[in-house]
């Protein structure tokens, strides 16, 4: 592997191959940048395409025994382009009394917040955009940014089942990115860095051989118990069961989205995929080794580890019931985050013990 500190971002790559050199100049820098963060969003927005409309369809149809799109193209695919054309030519209904500037920045602002996180993630050797050494803080930073959209879009609507969705996703923030961030914290310390690249490149040392076969010290092998409260928080994060209370179809009609439509609703339903697979990129490269793995190049292992979180987060959808709102905080103040401080209490023993 080539040690993080001289992989070459993707914009220096891009750059190269456009003849610009090594020593760009802002120009160049920007338009080398601009395409390296276009191919970045595009497999990101394919994937969220793919993974909406016709994936989490499938998946739910057969973790519960139904029958899924199967019409529409091969095993139904082509749902995909009708939902979309459906979708977008809906019209833009704007309920009276609302919050306009608010209202319609809210969309926009869930849905490329997680974009731009992917800006930091390393997805293989050279594909990543940048590799800041605040990286994993830069990460929790533009996550984060979709809660105010949450409320802005609560706030905005001007009706009460959607104040409602948005005064349950800052409750239910608050009371969940806090061990979110506690755990992250954990990895940092065995690790000794905050940048994504040393985080990965941490973990491809061997942590034991049995049998000839090397377990690689991804912290999923080394920190389980951080692994598994990570998987729970994160799916407070993306908003799925038993944590879907701000939207809660059957309690608030759908919460903050109630008076959404048209390409509006398209947005937030499109930022919340992208949120899934991003919380998946960031297991992945916490927990789960980055883009490392056998025979395949690493883009695809990436690929393949983000796509499984993403069958995880729908299996909690398909097979555990909402918890009520009281249960929600309760679950996060005194289980949580008393939990996450152990974890990193017990970590920084560890640490200091074995440094």
């Amino acid at each position: 592997m080539i040690p993080a500190q001289t992989q070459t971002p993707l914009p220096d790559i891009i750059g190269d191959l456009l003849g610009f050199g090594t020593d760009m100049g802002p120009g160049e820098t920007f338009i080398a940048s601009f395409i390296g963060a276009a191919l970045v969003g595009t497999l990101m927005l394919t994937m969220t395409a793919l993974a909406g409309p016709w994936a989490k369809r499938k998946i739910t149809a057969a973790f519960t025994d139904r029958y899924a799109v199967n019409r529409i193209g091969p095993a139904g695919l082509l749902i995909i382009v009708a939902d979309a054309v459906r979708l977008l030519s809906k019209e833009l209904i704007v309920p009276e009394g609302v919050d306009r500037p608010a209202w319609d920045l809210a969309p926009i602002v869930i849905a490329s917040s997680a974009l731009l996180g992917f800006a930091v993630i390393p997805m293989g050797n050279g594909i990543h955009l940048a590799d800041p050494e605040a990286g994993l803080v830069y990460v929790f930073a533009v996550a984060s940014i979709a809660s105010v959209g949450l409320v802005m879009a609560g706030y905005a609507s001007n009706n009460k089942f959607s104040m409602l969705g948005g005064l349950r996703a800052v409750a239910q923030n608050l009371a969940y990115e806090i061990p979110l961030i506690l755990i992250a914290a954990s990895v940092v310390l065995f690790a000794g860095s905050l940048q994504m690249s040393e985080i990965v490149a941490a973990q491809t040392e061997t942590l034991v051989s049995l049998g000839g076969v090397a377990i690689p010290s991804w912290y999923v092998f080394v920190n389980p118990f951080a692994f598994v409260l990570f998987m729970v928080a994160n799916l407070m994060e993306v908003g799925r069961n038993p944590f879907d209370i701000p939207e809660a179809p059957t309690e608030i009609v759908a919460g903050y989205q109630t008076e959404y439509s048209s390409a509006y609703f398209v947005l937030i339903y499109l930022g919340e995929f992208i949120h899934i697979f991003l919380g998946g990129a960031i297991i992945a490269t916490l927990f789960l080794g980055g883009p490392a793995g056998p025979v395949l190049p690493g883009i695809l292992w990436f690929i393949i580890k983000i796509w499984a979180v993403f069958l995880f987060t729908q299996w909690a959808r398909s097979a555990l019931p909402r918890l009520r709102i009281d249960q929600l905080i309760e679950v996060g103040w005194k289980g949580m985050l008393v939990l996450a401080l152990a974890n990193l209490v017990l970590t920084a023993v560890i640490v200091g013990v074995i440094a």
